[in-house]
């Protein structure tokens, strides 16, 4: 994948409107489940690197927020600040766009790309396209917009081509050592990983509001042998979202902490006991305390 013998090491940040795609493609270029996904867009809140050892090369992906056009709040002023302080300090960036369509959010996101840093283009979704031949005049039509440094379709649904743009991406390392040991997959914790599986379960089980009104703090974390007790809250703005995210005889939470144990056991290798609460903290998304304590 890169030239015998020489090391390459360096920071390749995935970036892209919401819904594109990207924590689908981060996962499936590491191999693990590391990164929460969804349908709905604007799922992913934080930073949370990815890392895969290839040989005398790694890779350390960088998954970002979608840049956030909805829901004004400190929240979403935090994680685009987040965007951009990830784009200045990477070696590659891979600009995910959806195959069927480039949008105004896209040109959006495109206009915040440094101008130094080499931009490969991953079309994702390409399974979706139902008339392959309307992909080439959209290649084209891209690559008029910038000098990328490649084009490369792809479906992280289905992992399509995903060789294709891994060597795309080695071309532009940089030589150095590798900085994390060869079976690291992600720079976070189990706490992390585990209040990003609950809330990835929240996403999928509730409508269109909700989700973006909560936050999952991990209230205790031990570990006993292969066995993790996990106590965890998870924070709405109102009552009547607490109702609704419990369930009629709290049927709804019960879902959601059984389905999150089931990720939690799988990445982590052993016992989850799992303990989620639900409790009212009004105007958390707007409060730099409660989000500096959150970690955004």
């Amino acid at each position: 994948m890169t030239d015998a013998g020489v090391a390459r090491c360096g920071h390749v940040a995935i970036v892209g409107r919401p819904s594109v795609g990207k924590s689908t493609l981060l996962n499936a270029l590491v191999g693990a489940r590391i990164s929460i996904t969804s349908r709905k867009p604007q799922t992913t809140r934080h930073r949370i690197f990815g890392i895969r050892t290839d040989g005398n090369a790694q890779f350390i992906f960088v998954d970002t927020p979608g840049f956030q056009t909805q829901h004004a709040s400190k929240l979403n002023e935090r994680l685009n600040h987040a965007v951009r302080e990830a784009l200045a300090d990477v070696d590659v960036i891979v600009f995910v766009v959806d195959a069927a369509r480039f949008t105004a959010a896209d040109r959006a996101v495109m206009a915040l790309l440094p101008e130094r840093t080499p931009v490969i283009v991953a079309l994702n979704k390409i399974d979706a396209v139902k008339d392959k031949r309307a992909l080439l005049p959209r290649i084209g039509d891209i690559a008029a917009l910038r000098d990328f440094a490649a084009l490369v379709p792809i479906s992280a649904g289905r992992g399509s081509d995903l060789p294709a743009l891994m060597r795309a991406i080695a071309l532009h390392l940089p030589e150095g050592p590798a900085l994390y040991d060869d079976d690291e997959v992600t720079d976070r914790d189990e706490r992390f990983l585990a209040a990003e599986f609950i809330r990835e379960k929240i996403f999928r089980q509730l409508g269109d509001e909700i989700p973006y009104s909560t936050a999952v703090v991990i209230e205790g974390f031990e570990q006993d042998g292969d066995l993790r007790r996990i106590r965890a809250e998870v924070l709405v703005d109102k009552s009547s979202q607490r109702a609704i995210l419990i369930g009629e005889g709290g049927a709804r939470m019960k879902a959601i902490a059984s389905q999150a144990r089931g990720d939690m056991e799988t990445l982590f290798g052993g016992r989850v006991y799992l303990d989620v609460w639900v409790r009212v903290k009004s105007g958390w998304s707007d409060s730099d305390a409660m989000l500096t304590r959150l970690g955004y």
